[in-house]
């Protein structure tokens, strides 16, 4: 039987999303790739549960998780969460999200009243649980109206299915339509999960950033490792089978060769730093004190320890600041 390590708290590294009481660890477990029905569940138990033992407390998931076969991510940590985890629920925070396809049909994707209605229920079916702790809109849907996805949000929260709600994928002018609503039903939003990473400021030139911190919100990020560009990977090239994600296309603009001195001349200020450029690049984005965590997407017990060791150095020197600045923005 699993027992959680007594030193899981022993570093009390947590963030709070904006000005909210809801608390995260700096860096959170996402399970969107190869958790899935195709998966091993004794490896990804293994990892899941060493997790919690470092201190990550928050695991992230969707519906539409599953690596095509749809909802089994949910699936697999929801046995998990039934046997291991079980005890320590109150400890945890489950998110997961609705809005993209999880089934045929026209109520199979968006964020209509019945999608997220249906949704939420379909999801705590196959995690095994009562309510998650955080519940998305995992995209803006251009057919619902955001006053009809903002208020099956909250009637979720009513009916105790939902602790917090957040959106992701949010840009500035829906953002600002749905934090008004938001505040006028008194729901508890706490986040909009974005694609951020040390490449990629978004979020900050979009003027997203400051929207949700004048609201008392925080932003949480996803992909903060920029599907792997952000290691020790491609320092030495990016092959032509390299398949990057939509919100970072612009990266490739100058082409490949630009992009990797670009990396290159990072990881010479992350050695300095004596990090990694993968723990460079997360703790770049945790000294905003906007960004409440970080998602990283692993499967690898090495990998995972790798990333939290980002936590030992979150501090930047001015001049440290200002030249990776010059890199990013070249």
């Amino acid at each position: 039987m699993y027992k959680a390590s007594d030193n899981r708290y022993k570093e009390n590294n947590v963030r709070h999303a904006g000005k909210t009481g809801l608390m995260l660890p700096p860096i959170s477990l996402g399970l969107w790739h190869h958790f899935s029905s195709s998966d091993p569940l004794a490896d990804r138990r293994k990892l899941i549960l060493h997790a919690f033992d470092k201190g990550v407390f928050h695991f992230d998931n969707a519906n539409h998780y599953g690596d095509g076969d749809v909802g089994s991510s949910e699936e697999l940590l929801g046995q998990i969460l039934k046997t291991d985890l079980k005890p320590y629920r109150d400890e945890l925070v489950i998110s997961t999200k609705v809005g993209y396809e999880i089934h045929d049909g026209p109520y199979g994707i968006g964020t209509s009243r019945k999608s997220i209605l249906q949704g939420i229920d379909d999801s705590l079916t196959r995690l095994n649980l009562d309510y998650v702790d955080i519940y998305y809109a995992h995209r803006y849907d251009d057919a619902t109206p955001i006053e009809e996805t903002v208020r099956a949000l909250d009637d979720v929260v009513k009916s105790g299915k939902a602790l917090y709600v957040g959106v992701s994928n949010f840009e500035v002018p829906q953002m600002k339509q749905a934090l008004e609503m938001f505040k006028k039903l008194g729901t508890p939003f706490v986040l909009d999960q974005m694609s951020m990473n040390l490449l990629n400021d978004h979020v900050e030139s979009s003027g997203l950033r400051d929207l949700l911190k004048d609201n008392g919100a925080g932003a949480i990020a996803y992909g903060p490792l920029c599907e792997g560009l952000l290691s020790d990977r491609y320092l030495n090239g990016i092959s032509d089978s390299y398949s990057i994600h939509p919100t970072n296309k612009d990266l490739l603009k100058d082409g490949k060769d630009a992009l990797v001195k670009k990396l290159n001349d990072l990881n010479e200020i992350a050695q300095n730093r004596s990090q990694t450029l993968s723990q460079m690049s997360l703790a770049w984005l945790l000294r905003d004190p906007i960004v409440a965590s970080v998602i990283i997407g692993t499967t690898n017990i090495d990998h995972l320890d790798d990333n939290l060791k980002a936590l030992d150095n979150l501090e930047f020197s001015d001049d440290e600041v200002s030249a990776i600045e010059k890199i990013i923005k070249k």
